[in-house]
């Protein structure tokens, strides 16, 4: 099995309105593993220009945001402030972009060819399914491109159009939430969920991380730094998961030396599929440990 060596970890990913120019000062020493510098939904229509100037700004004084990957979240393409945003970041240093609010693949084909035309580079495509409809297209849109490197979910649209009222156990949101993430690793994409808007219920919000982690999320959108410490705890590999994944492979590098395609430990069979969760595990440990948080790994969930 080949290593996933090109696993890059998105415990969070930090929405920062770039119309306020503290609030990316404030984002270049932040703990997120990625960044999205949003002109769309956090930026009131009267700034909007504001927003690109800003961030234009920001990006030409210093293009460093500690380690963090940089995503740049438009407005709708089909939209005159998505096209202004894309001729405003043409040339701009950043990881991906993302675009909201994706229904279909038809749609989501026509925005990067779009993408394309305007950057001489070929960026990752990030996408936001919030909609109804854009979760019972998750599977045709994740299978578009390999240039989709995330679907991250939108739940305030979703729940809205759901009609639902949220809850701390989210049981409305389940079924559409795990639709995407198994539409997502259907087609091998990194799956994001949504944020937890109720900033002083630290509690909510700690479940609403475990939950994401356990419903196959690999990390979760977040709306204020405050929530950045525990949000990466949740999805970082405690000690009991690392020492279990360092077993793993070196009783399956012993089997494959001995001609078996299988180890055993503890009386339990290791089949070879494990290894990728194994090296997924110790990526991101390292990673971890790269950043100096390495106060964040406890001993299990």
């Amino acid at each position: 099995m080949e290593p996933t060596l090109n696993y890059r970890p998105r415990r969070t990913m930090l929405y920062v309105p770039t119309h306020v120019e503290r609030y990316l000062e404030k984002a270049r020493g932040l703990a997120a593993d990625s960044i999205v510098f949003d002109l769309q939904e956090s930026v009131p229509p009267q700034h909007k220009q504001t927003a690109r100037d800003v961030l234009l700004k920001a990006f030409a004084e210093s293009s460093a945001f500690e380690s963090s990957e940089r995503i740049v979240r438009i407005n709708p393409l089909h939209t005159k402030w998505g096209e202004q945003d894309l001729d405003a970041i043409k040339n701009m240093d950043i990881d991906a972009i993302l675009l909201p609010r994706i229904e279909s693949a038809e749609s989501l084909l026509k925005y990067i060819e779009q993408v394309d035309a305007a950057r001489s580079d070929k960026l990752n495509i990030m996408i936001n399914i919030e909609s109804p409809l854009g979760v019972l297209h998750a599977e045709e849109i994740c299978a578009v491109s390999d240039r989709v490197s995330c679907v991250v979910m939108g739940v305030t649209d979703l729940s809205n159009e759901l009609k639902i009222t949220q809850t701390n156990d989210r049981a409305g949101l389940l079924t559409s939430l795990s639709l995407v993430v198994l539409a997502s690793r259907a087609h091998k994409k990194c799956v994001i969920d949504g944020p937890h808007f109720d900033l002083k219920n630290v509690q909510a919000c700690e479940f609403s991380c475990r939950q994401a982690r356990d419903l196959g999320f690999d990390g979760k959108a977040v709306v204020h730094p405050i929530q950045l410490d525990y949000t990466n705890d949740a999805f970082t590999p405690k000690l009991d998961d690392i020492n279990r994944a360092k077993a793993i492979i070196t009783a399956i590098k012993q089997a494959n030396e001995e001609g078996r395609n299988v180890a055993v430990i503890e009386d339990r069979l290791i089949e070879p599929s494990l290894r990728e969760w194994a090296e997924r595990v110790l990526t991101l440990y390292d990673t971890v440990k790269e950043l100096g948080q390495n106060e964040l790994i406890g001993t299990s969930r």
